[in-house]
């Protein structure tokens, strides 16, 4: 059985905001064409594969990949790029205390395949 590779040392952050209901139109609108400075500031930052999913009520979940959660969050926290962006979308959040990028709820994780099926090739061996 072909396990699917993951690069090694990599970690898997998922996220939670709510989106305010009268902003969703517009959040989606932002998000559809974000600011290309701020896409290369993502990437500057080390995270990969990043997604946001938004549910009509508001709920918005973010998922991304990094070496590491501190050296991105901090790599973001101090780049005039990420700054920007954040002032502009710290409104459309329902009950937050300074930059989305920084008070989001972090969600364990409680379930990889992949983990899982290395795991288990590894015991049968």
């Amino acid at each position: 059985m072909a396990i699917p590779s993951y690069p090694p040392g990599m970690q898997r952050v998922c996220f939670q905001l709510q989106v305010k209901p009268d902003r969703l139109a517009e959040y989606r609108e932002r998000h559809a064409a974000v600011w290309p400075e701020m896409l290369q500031a993502i990437a500057d930052s080390g995270r990969h594969n990043y997604s946001l999913f938004l549910r009509d009520d508001g709920l918005l979940i973010g998922y991304y990949e990094t070496a590491s959660v501190e050296a991105s969050q901090a790599a973001l926290a101090v780049d005039p790029r990420t700054v920007a962006w954040e002032a502009e979308m710290a409104d459309f959040f329902v009950a937050l205390d300074g930059r989305p990028d920084q008070n989001s709820l972090t969600l364990p994780e409680v379930f990889n395949l992949e983990d899982q099926l290395s795991r288990s090739a590894k015991e049968s061996q």
